[in-house]
């Protein structure tokens, strides 16, 4: 025994902390346009170069180029761009507005905004989303409006879950946008379970679950991607790589010395790692992952490398734990400044086209809140009405339920 030093354990650290620039140089980049692109019947195994590569469009000059640079209509990159901007500005407003006491809480998604949206636009409608608390923008590509989104944050009278939720725990079924769980994990074996019962209805709607990858140390990521892979679910399982699980390197949860979407393979999923702030990457890998659900071929595990670049939430300070201009260094960039780029590249847009955008935009912003602040904020006490506690929990109301609301008053 005396030839055995300790034990020791290994306890993955960033490589910035603050005072410290990050080297961004573990995320292992490919060159836009050297990641090949498979065929949709491709066996999941031969996806492990893929899971560990990263697939890119854009250049650093706006071109697209190599195998995954579909023609994508011109009409789908300008809906992305307005979504991405749509998604920024209200996260921009929606943050002031929580600190000015109009609600209890935000999470923004900044820097991410190229995910939902290029994912939403490859999608059908009808297609149902299982999202995490980062997915606003696929509401945004969907044109979900606003003043239903500003009077659920604000919890007023006009909430459409009259109270219930926390604030940006959104649920539109119309829209294919399943109500957000605070739980962490859960909408990965809920989406799965949601393809399933599509695929037994022979219907040809599929599914999208969201994860971050703090929550893929969770066990419901382990137990969805078996059933997927048993039963071949037609689903697509996103892995949103944004480097932070509130305070935590996104090494804790295990993508250190590998990729979250090397588990895909592991487990017998076709998996693919993608530059999620290039639109175009984005659009056409989930393309790609909806063509294979589809056609029956299988399940698609993407992991979407970006960077979130604000706080966890209104309740965090990641001064306190990274660089504070972290993002300014992120070698995948701004995904809207990128998109913009591009089609300035082609010759369908400019910095004035651009600043329209974004003057048009901040004014339907800021209508729909003004209009959503007559109905109530946290702060004005005008809420929904009590009576709506004791509605749409049975299919048929209880005598003892009616009992109960007549002795309130309501």
């Amino acid at each position: 025994m005396d030839d055995y030093t300790p034990l020791q354990l290994h306890v993955p650290e960033p490589s910035g902390r603050p005072g410290c620039p990050t080297d961004f140089s573990y995320l292992s980049l490919s060159p836009a346009g050297a990641v090949g692109k498979p065929p949709i019947d491709v066996e999941p195994a031969a996806t492990a170069a893929l899971a560990a590569s990263l697939v890119r469009v854009l250049d650093d000059h706006g071109n697209a180029v190599g195998p995954w640079a579909a023609d994508i209509p011109l009409g789908i990159l300008q809906q992305g761009l307005r979504a991405m901007v749509k998604t920024r500005c209200y996260d921009t407003r929606m943050v002031l507005a929580q600190r000015q006491k109009k609600m209890s809480f935000y999470l923004q998604s900044l820097g991410e905004e190229a995910i939902g949206s290029g994912h939403a636009l490859a999608l059908q409608r009808s297609d149902m989303c299982f999202p995490t608390y980062r997915q606003q923008s696929i509401l945004m590509a969907r044109d979900v409006p606003l003043l239903d989104m500003m009077c659920q944050l604000f919890s007023n009278e006009r909430d459409p879950l009259k109270g219930r939720q926390l604030p940006v725990m959104y649920s539109y079924k119309e829209d294919g946008f399943f109500s957000i769980s605070g739980n962490l994990a859960t909408q990965f074996v809920q989406a799965v379970g949601w393809a399933m019962a599509s695929a037994i209805k022979g219907d040809t709607r599929i599914a999208s679950g969201w994860i971050g990858d703090g929550s893929t140390a969770e066990s419901d990521f382990h137990t969805a991607l078996t059933f997927a892979h048993v039963y071949r679910a037609p689903v697509i399982l996103n892995v949103v790589n944004n480097q932070w699980a509130i305070s935590s390197f996104q090494g804790i949860a295990g993508g250190e010395a590998t990729t979250f979407a090397g588990r895909g393979v592991g487990c017998g999923i076709a998996s693919l790692r993608v530059d999620g702030n290039d639109f175009l990457a984005v659009y056409a890998a989930s393309r790609w992952a909806a063509e294979r659900a589809r056609r029956n071929v299988g399940p698609t595990l993407i992991e979407w490398v970006t960077y979130r670049a604000g706080p966890h939430s209104t309740s965090d300070d990641p001064s306190k734990y990274r660089p504070a201009d972290d993002w300014q260094h992120f070698p995948l960039g701004d995904p809207i400044a990128r998109l913009k780029q591009h089609l300035i590249v082609l010759g369908q847009w400019s910095d004035e086209r651009h600043e329209a955008l974004l003057a048009e935009v901040e004014a339907q912003v800021l209508a729909a809140q003004k209009e959503a602040e007559s109905y109530g904020t946290l702060v004005s006490g005008k809420v929904a009405s009590a009576a709506t506690i004791f509605e749409d929990v049975y299919k048929e109301m209880p005598e003892h339920l009616r009992q109960q609301r007549q002795q309130m008053g309501v």
